[in-house]
């Protein structure tokens, strides 16, 4: 199995902590503001260890970024993934989903052999929502999306997937990716003994080149989208009191206000 992760900033800190960069056209968050592994990652993350738990298997942990923390990233390996492998270098930076997407298949097909991928539904940060779907475009395998329950049974994987309403049940033949949703739980904790197994373990740190691409074809240099304007939305709240002589009068006030602005 590979999960693919992203180290995002702490989206529990204050909404003043981040601010945009209107002339660079990027987020910009405050020094104080710590870098964690993704919340649906994290859910992806513990789909996969709890088919492991019942069959065995291998768990690669696939991230791309720059300046990743070890610290942080190295949470897959302390809860039970058994590699963890990079797509780290300056030139990923300022990726959009297809880049992304593009860089993490192109890694997957150089991994090799795998019988699930596992995304999150979503990044924690901007949420597109794009690159799991996109990564199994590019490798040519079905995808099921947003599943809250993933089992393998007789070679297939049985997916609950979420559906507006309630959830219906997917069966995909292997190999698939899904992505998986916050319905599915929490990550497990690390074990001491994951965490001391973690700090020996060394990433293995792929760049373009290690996976047959030029710098020109990644980040944003390869991205086929650009930001035409980054800006926080302005919102504002305006209190109009209506008033009467008497209780009936004001709600006939009220109703004659409401009609005027087309809300009745």
């Amino acid at each position: 199995m590979i999960v693919c992760c992203k180290q995002v900033p702490d989206p529990e800190a204050p909404p003043a902590s981040f601010k945009v960069d209107s002339v660079a056209k990027k987020m910009v968050t405050a020094a104080d503001v710590k870098p964690v592994l993704g919340q649906y990652e994290e859910f992806a993350l513990e789909a996969a260890l709890r088919i492991k738990d019942k069959l065995g298997g291998k768990i690669t942990a696939l991230m791309l970024g720059n300046n990743l923390v070890r610290d942080v990233i190295k949470k897959a390996l302390a809860v039970g993934s058994d590699e963890l492998i990079l797509l780290e270098d300056k030139t990923f930076d300022g990726a959009d989903s297809w880049s992304i997407a593009y860089s993490l298949a192109r890694a997957i097909k150089k991994i090799g052999k795998f019988d699930l991928i596992f995304c999150g539904r979503q990044s924690s940060d901007l949420g597109a929502g794009q690159v799991g779907l996109g990564i199994a475009e590019l490798l040519g395998i079905p995808a099921v999306a947003v599943a809250k329950k993933v089992e393998v049974v007789g070679g297939k994987a049985k997916v609950e997937q979420v559906i507006p309403g309630g959830y219906q049940v997917v069966e995909v033949t292997l190999p698939a990716l899904i992505t998986v949703t916050s319905e599915l739980g929490a990550l497990r904790y690390a074990t001491l003994k994951g965490i001391m197994a973690a700090a020996k373990k060394q990433p293995v740190i792929w760049k373009p080149a290690d996976i047959g691409l030029e710098p020109s074809q990644v980040g944003l240099a390869g991205s086929r989208t650009r930001i035409d304007k980054l800006f926080q939305p302005i919102k504002e709240t305006k209190c109009e009191m209506i008033e009467g002589e008497t209780p009936a009068e004001a709600g006939a006030n009220l109703a004659l206000r409401l009609r005027e602005a087309k809300l009745l």
